[in-house]
């Protein structure tokens, strides 16, 4: 109702209601000041990365710049970012910084919509706005001066390509909806500078609109973990350790920090080595480390602290979008990390014999259907994008030829952990298995090189056991060629594993009378011989060698080989007729069978003349090694290993022969191909090298020797241990050669070392325990004979005072070893008479001759003293040794017989009652004491050896006689 009132004037008022919407201009918001919406504080313990801050700031400088950092999660860019971030603000406060979380489109919005409220950016609060379009222009205008907009996790194109969906109050009006992409109206500023985030090199790439604009951020470098570690963990922690943890988690900074926050949550029940070693210790075990989430102030609340959940995340978004991809990574999650081979990644059960993946039947219907070879190329074309998918994500790289891809260990774990988690991991694991067993080849020579490549894969497979039947079949003869291959490289650890997984496993599928099961057996008895493990290498060689006689036939090429591998154990224990008698055998039935050039018959006679050239018929034994050299020649061509071993031996028979220009010739032909050929730490050129060196050593070439023999030993105590038979060989050549060259305590020292080692490995009585005994006993009796030509010198000098004489003079007072005053002369011709002395002999017998002077001037006779263990009572006789030149005798004694069978030593006589052919008790006390005072004399030139703790009373003693 409306009224209206006017007065007699031209003027009046109404009154009203209206119903229309009244619009007022809208007050003008201040502007803030600029700020930084970095949700995270800054990182004390921050680790600059190899000038990764300097590449973003520089790439950053240029007005309009987009940077995106791309990398695997986990790898550390949002700390990048966020440090950079931090940096520019300390640096220049009139920039504006802001962080938006992008990993996905509800997150984006809410960022962007929580900035404009601090941003106040006009026109914000009409929700129905478009907040993508509304950010971008007013970035864009330039009103605000300098700034820098964080995305942070852009991994999923869907901001980039597809619209933003429109809310239920906007979808009536189109005013509100676009068709482009959200993220297209903040990419677009030409103003400021954009720094991307991305796990996705595909979308990092169309984000960044140009390669140069990626920074590939790669795991933390050694030096750089290690600091970040030390940081996080207390100072104290080993430095060794703490590398060896760094290392183990792949550098990865998230990792790192993961593993820093467990060990401070368990300390201190957990230290870093404590850690190590629960990481290593099983895949069970590390995913229960590495999936501990600690609290993280430094990470946004919606991602994930383990390291295995940041990456399975990405997983799960690949298996989303590309299943195949998926399924690729899980094949290559059980390969060894690096040299992944392409052609195996494409297998396709070549190996149907075990049918792991389905029946018979199933088989023969595939192989039965029409094929479209017109779909190749599409095949090749999925499997380069499935590739190209993995790399994007980081999650594998390839090689520069491109046909070879690595993939870090941590991922590995992670999608096997996945894979088991949701029950497939049986499936992908028997497709590996199949895979590799199809293309691993056996262990000859001419298969190295293939073999060589896919090894590493092979070890991987042995801690990847399989369940069903058919796959462990596979699994058992793969590990079968996998010993073989090792032990012709020398790996003797990995060929002894590999043999006694795949002879356990196929003892349980076929029992121990299989085939299969014997070559498993003889494979792991090679292993043992190897090893130098002669007794359990005999015992499995006996089972099979019996075995095959009676299933096979004494004349099968697997009874004689078995034969052959019982010879080979039996020469090396030294039991060269059992040796000689089984390789005779087996080379005769294969003359017969085979013909007189098969390579198995030239194997036969080489053993056998190893055996002969053992016994030291030389001759017998070079004229097969010549043969078989020649044959191979003509066969293999000069490089192959085994004419290389034949030249080998061949030049140890020379050399046996005293042939030294030949030896040495054929030596160094087989040494320099060796290094080449085999490696410089294969068993074999190391062979080759000792083998050179003791041909030096024959020729008195002891440095050049030396040298060639310290680099075999310690390389044999790397490869084969202290203890492996080869080692203790190369052991006993060094020291020949430093007895030779007079260093005897270290001759002394290495014989020890072997001695102890093959009584305890081999026995007393075996050949090389004996030979040790004996290179021993003769470096001790050359270190006691190397002090005579120093005796001799300190005897001979006038100059000098008589020691001897001094030292007898102070020992006057011993009634019992005063020189006798009586001195009598015996005629040769007087015959003996048992059981009386001197005195009680007929006088007639004494010859005249001129009274010694009672003086005490000694002379001293160097020669050889003859020792029996009976009186040589035959004067007569007795002269006529002494007279022999060959003999170089100086004189006859008994005491010294005993002793020299047990220990080398140095006889020292005082031969001043050496008068007559009778017993001579008179002179005898005398002469020992000036015996004792030489051996006083020798001992203060000779430096004594502690072995041993003395007791008190010896150290008295000890004093006293260094006092003089």
């Amino acid at each position: 109702m409306t009224c209206i009132s006017f007065g007699d004037e031209n003027s009046g008022f109404q009154v009203g209601i209206s119903h229309g919407p009244i619009y007022l201009p809208a007050q003008p918001e201040p502007r803030p000041e600029p700020l930084s919406t970095v949700p995270f504080p800054h990182d004390p313990d921050f680790v600059s990365r190899d000038g990764l801050l300097d590449q973003i700031h520089e790439k950053s400088s240029v007005p309009g710049s987009r940077i995106v950092l791309v990398g695997l999660g986990g790898v550390g860019k949002s700390r990048l970012a966020i440090e950079y971030c931090h940096r520019v603000r300390q640096q220049s406060p009139d920039t504006w910084v802001f962080w938006v979380h992008a990993s996905n489109a509800a997150r984006c919005e809410e960022s962007l919509r929580n900035l404009a409220d601090r941003a106040k950016i006009p026109g914000r609060q009409d929700r129905n706005a478009n907040i993508f379009q509304l950010f971008g222009n007013w970035l864009q205008d330039g009103k605000i001066g300098e700034w820098i907009l964080v995305l942070d996790n852009v991994d999923d194109d869907e901001l980039l390509r597809k619209p933003l969906a429109p809310c239920i109050e906007t979808q009536a009006n189109d005013q509100y909806t676009s068709t482009r992409p959200p993220l297209r109206y903040l990419l677009e500023s030409s103003k400021g500078s954009i720094i991307i985030t991305s796990r996705n090199k595909a979308v990092a790439l169309e984000t960044a609109g140009h390669k140069k604009s990626l920074i590939d951020v790669q795991p933390m470098n050694t030096a750089e973990a290690l600091v970040l570690m030390q940081k996080k963990l207390d100072s104290s922690t080993a430095r060794e350790d703490l590398v060896q943890l760094v290392e183990e988690l792949e550098f990865m900074p998230l990792a790192i920090v993961q593993a820093a926050s467990y060990i401070i949550h368990r300390s201190p029940r957990c230290s870093a080595l404590q850690y190590l070693e629960k990481l290593r210790q099983s895949d069970r075990q590390a995913t229960k480390l590495l999936n501990h989430e600690g609290k993280h102030i430094h990470r946004d609340w919606e991602a994930k602290n383990s390291i295995l959940l940041t990456w399975q995340i990405s997983f799960d978004h690949i298996r989303r979008i590309r299943q195949s991809a998926a399924d690729l990574l899980s094949l290559m999650s059980f390969f060894d990390w690096q040299g992944i081979p392409e052609d195996l990644l494409r297998v396709q059960d070549i190996d149907r014999s075990c049918e792991p993946f389905g029946s018979s039947q199933d088989v023969r219907d595939i192989s039965d259907e029409d094929t479209d070879f017109s779909s190749e190329p599409d095949v090749d074309d999925d499997f380069e994008s499935d590739i190209a998918t993995l790399r994007d994500y980081s999650f594998i790289a390839s090689s520069e030829d491109s046909f070879v891809f690595t993939m870090h260990r941590l991922v590995q774990l992670t999608v096997r952990t996945w894979l088991k988690n949701y029950g497939q991991e049986e499936e992908w694991k028997e497709r590996f298995i199949s895979n590799l067993n199809s293309e691993f080849p056996t262990g000859e020579y001419e298969n190295w090189e293939r073999c060589r490549l896919l090894f590493p894969h092979v070890k991987s497979a042995m801690l990847h056991r399989p369940k069903s039947q058919g796959s462990l079949r596979n699994w058992a003869a793969l590990l079968y060629r996998g010993a073989w291959f090792a032990q012709e490289c020398g790996n003797i650890l990995d060929a002894k594993d590999m043999a006694a997984m795949s002879r356990k496993q196929r003892m349980k599928i076929g029992g121990a009378e299989d085939e299969d099961t014997l070559d498993s057996t003889a494979m792991l008895a090679v292993a043992y011989r190897l090893e130098g493990r002669w007794e359990e290498a005999e015992q499995l060689e006996v089972q099979v060698m019996e075995t095959s006689k009676t299933k096979l036939g004494v004349d099968h090429p697997d009874t004689l080989t078995s034969m052959a591998n019982l010879a080979s154990t039996y020469r090396n224990q030294g039991r060269w007729e059992e040796a000689e008698q089984l390789e005779v055998q087996v080379m005769e039935i294969r003359k017969t069978k085979l013909g007189a050039e098969h390579p198995d018959i030239l194997t036969s006679m080489a053993n056998l003349a190893s055996t002969y050239r053992n016994q030291g018929r030389w001759e017998e034994a070079e004229q097969l090694e010549v043969q078989v050299m020649e044959i191979r020649k003509t066969k293999l061509g000069a490089e192959h290993p085994d004419i290389l071993t034949s030249m080998a031996n061949l030049a140890s028979t020379y050399r046996n022969q005293g042939r030294w220009e030949e030896a040495e010739q054929l030596d160094v032909q087989v040494m320099e191909t060796s290094k080449t050929k085999l490696g410089a730490d294969h068993p074999s050129t190391l062979t080759s090298m000792a083998n050179l060196a003791s041909t030096l050593w024959s020729q008195g070439r002891w440095e050049e020797a030396e040298q060639l023999e310290v680099q075999v030993m310690e390389t044999s105590k790397t490869k084969l241990g202290a203890d492996h038979p080869d080692t203790l060989t190369s052991m006993n050549n060094l020291a020949s050669t430093y007895r030779n060259q007079g260093r005897w305590e270290e001759a002394e020292q290495l014989e020890v070392q072997v001695l102890e080692i093959r009584k305890t490995k081999l026995g007393a009585d075996h050949p090389d325990t004996l030979t040790s005994m004996a290179n021993l006993s003769f470096t001790w009796e050359s270190k006691l004979l190397g002090v005579i030509p120093e005796m001799r010198r300190l005897f001979s000098d006038k100059r000098k005072p008589d020691r001897l004489a001094e030292h007898l003079q102070r020992l006057d007072d011993m009634e019992d070893y005063k020189r006798p005053a009586v001195d009598q002369f015996y005629a040769i011709e007087y015959p003996p008479v048992d059981g009386k002395s001197r005195e009680e002999g007929a006088s007639n017998s004494v010859t005249v001759r001129p009274e010694r002077r009672n003086h005490r001037v000694f002379h001293f006779h160097y020669g050889n003293i003859a020792s029996g263990n009976t009186v040589l009572k035959d004067a007569i006789v007795r002269d006529a040794y002494a007279k022999d030149p060959a003999l170089n005798i100086l004189c006859f004694e008994m005491e010294a017989v005993g002793l020299m069978n047990n220990i080398p030593c140095l006889v020292i006589r005082g031969i001043c009652d050496y008068c007559d052919s009778h017993k001579n008790d008179d002179w005898h006390k005398y002469a020992a004491l000036t015996a004792a005072a030489y051996a006083r004399e020798l001992l203060l030139v000779l430096r004594a050896q502690r072995v041993d703790a003395m007791p008190p009373w010896a150290e008295r003693v000890a004093q006293e006689f260094q006092q003089g």
